[in-house]
């Protein structure tokens, strides 16, 4: 059974910087993609950030570019998302998301498993 659990949001000012860990277990195979959506109240959830397996490509959405950084410890198999110069708009609910899939996409409906999410709200 997979299991991805969040940990690492909270309230930070326009600037700070937060560092999210997903700890994932149960995964088996070469071949999969993790990452991490996010979802703003009212809109749809989108993809942030994702890190294939066994390649490490990355892949960022263009609003977290140069923010945002999307690692992985192996040993430990725990994904994680450096945030930097966090911005208002990046206020949401952050879920940890893994896919059996050679190739990362952004689209919710290509994620296998999801962690329960974990809340981030950036204050101006």
């Amino acid at each position: 059974q997979v299991q991805l659990v969040e940990s690492g949001g909270g309230s930070v000012q326009a600037g700070g910087s937060l560092r999210l860990s997903c700890a994932a277990s149960g995964l088996s195979g070469s071949n999969y993609c993790m990452g991490w959506f996010r979802q703003a109240p009212g809109k749809e959830r989108e993809g942030v950030a994702f890190i294939s397996t066994p390649r490490s490509i990355l892949n960022y959405h263009a609003s977290v570019k140069g923010r945002f950084i999307v690692s992985r410890d192996n040993d430990k198999n725990t994904l994680y998302l450096e945030m930097n110069n966090l911005k208002p708009e990046d206020t949401g609910m952050y879920y940890c998301s893994a896919s059996r899939k050679t190739s990362c996409t952004f689209r919710p409906a290509d994620v296998d498993y999801w962690g329960q999410g974990t809340q981030v709200i950036v204050s101006s």
